[in-house]
This record gives C-alpha cells, sequence and structure tokens, in this order.
C-alpha cells in the first residue's frame, strides 16, 4: 500500500473518533415535593346549653312569697282565671303535714290555672286541705279538674281524699308539656272548687 493510502486511512479513521473527555453534565435531582401544611387546631365550638327547666311553686292564696320547713320558697298567688282568695286562722293546725300554714290559704272559685314553663316532662303535685268550716261532711264540696288535657279528676272531693277536714292531701299528676304551658282546668259541682299549693317538678 502507498504512503498515501495509508496516510488517508489513518486521517479517516481519527476523524471518526469522538472525544470522550468531554465535560460532564450535573446530576438533576427531583425538586422536593411541597411539605402539606399540619392542620391547624381549634377548640371545639361548645352550643350553648338550653337553660334548665326550675321547680315551680305557687302559694295560693296568698299575697307574699312562702318558706317552707325545707327551705322551698313558694310564689305568691298567681296564674289563676277568676275565683277569690281567703287566709284562714293562723292558729289553725293541719294534719298531714310539717307546713301547717302551706293549707291555711286557697284560691277558690277559678276556671283554670297556668303557668309559663319549657316543653317537657313534669310531675305536678296539688296540694288541698278542706279547711272552710262550712264544709263538715263527704259531698259537700265536689268538684272536677283536668290537668293539661292529660288526666281528668271528676267529682273530687277534698274531705273525702284527706279523711276530713283540716287534713293535708297532695294528689300526684305525670303530665308532659308541648306548648310552653302547664294547665288545670277547673268545673264546679257541689260548692267552689278550691286548691291551696301548686308545685310543677321537671323530671329527666
Amino acid at each position: 500500500m502507498s504512503v498515501c493510502a495509508t496516510a488517508c486511512i489513518l486521517t479517516f479513521v481519527s476523524g471518526c473518533q469522538t472525544n470522550d473527555k468531554g465535560s460532564t453534565q450535573p446530576e438533576v435531582k427531583p425538586a422536593p415535593a411541597a411539605a402539606t401544611p399540619a392542620p391547624v387546631a381549634t377548640d371545639p365550638v361548645a352550643s350553648a346549653p338550653k337553660p334548665g327547666a326550675s321547680v315551680v311553686r305557687i302559694k295560693a292564696g296568698l299575697s307574699t312569697a312562702f318558706t317552707d320547713s325545707s327551705g322551698n320558697v313558694w310564689q305568691p298567688d298567681q296564674g289563676f282565671d277568676g275565683g277569690d282568695v281567703v287566709e284562714r286562722d293562723a292558729s289553725t293546725t293541719i294534719a298531714n303535714t310539717k307546713d301547717s300554714a302551706l293549707y291555711l290559704t286557697e284560691h277558690y272559685g277559678m276556671s283554670s290555672f297556668s303557668a309559663t314553663v319549657p316543653n317537657g316532662k313534669y310531675v305536678a303535685k296539688l296540694h288541698f286541705a278542706e279547711t272552710f268550716e262550712g264544709v263538715s261532711g263527704s259531698g259537700q264540696r265536689v268538684f272536677s279538674f283536668n290537668v293539661q288535657g292529660q288526666h281528668e279528676f271528676k267529682d273530687f272531693d277534698v274531705f273525702v281524699k284527706a279523711g276530713g277536714s283540716n287534713r293535708a292531701y297532695i294528689e300526684t299528676v305525670p303530665v308532659e308539656v308541648t306548648n310552653g304551658k302547664f294547665t288545670i282546668t277547673f268545673t264546679s259541682n257541689i260548692e267552689n272548687p278550691e286548691i291551696n299549693a301548686i308545685e310543677i317538678i321537671p323530671q329527666p
């Protein structure tokens, strides 16, 4: 082979080689993912509690508040529709109770009683005593009443229920109030209806 041909082949081979010593490209690292912000703790909003129902105590026939032997305060006469009030001799003793004074005033001749209370279940305690000297036996005062439209008491005779005059008797009646008002309606039969005190006690 001639020197010229050999030189041409060497020139061709060297021209086809690439230079491996070029600059190295920096490694590309993925960008870190943005951190999810932690949730901010917030105090729970407490809902306002509903006002609880309180015991309602009404002392019929009395114009001022009354405190019984247990320390319970009874509100003065209110909530009655019609009728009148009377107060008996303070020296009169009432049997079957530690609080004779609770039964020595009364509201009589009324057509109804009502009190505004929250809806819910209650026990009504209706306090009676026959203290009128004009009633000395059974059948001389007879009336009917209906509590909350749920319980009807027909031909109610305080003298018979209590076992005589000047004796306390409590009629206990469970009721449910759904319209915000506790009511009793009274109907006269013989003599006037009467009542000495009313308790409306909330139930769980």
